[in-house]
């Protein structure tokens, strides 16, 4: 093996997006775990989701920063 650590090696770490379920589940099994309520944009509408991006394109507003 390398000088480098393998990943099967190390502690595990999670963050779990969306289902609240799996990292309850992680949590009970001792795994820590943050849980992020993640939800695709629009319901995952892709025709709002293009007619927001469109808008946002527009105004010239950058939802990243």
């Amino acid at each position: 093996m390398s000088k480098k650590q393998s990943v099967l090696h190390q502690d595990v770490k999670v963050i779990n997006m969306g289902i609240k379920r799996f990292s309850e589940d992680l949590k009970e099994a001792g795994v820590p775990v943050i849980h992020m309520d993640w939800r695709p944009p629009a319901g995952g509408n892709w025709r709002l989701i293009k007619m927001l991006d469109r808008i946002t394109e527009e105004s010239g507003f950058d939802r990243d920063e």
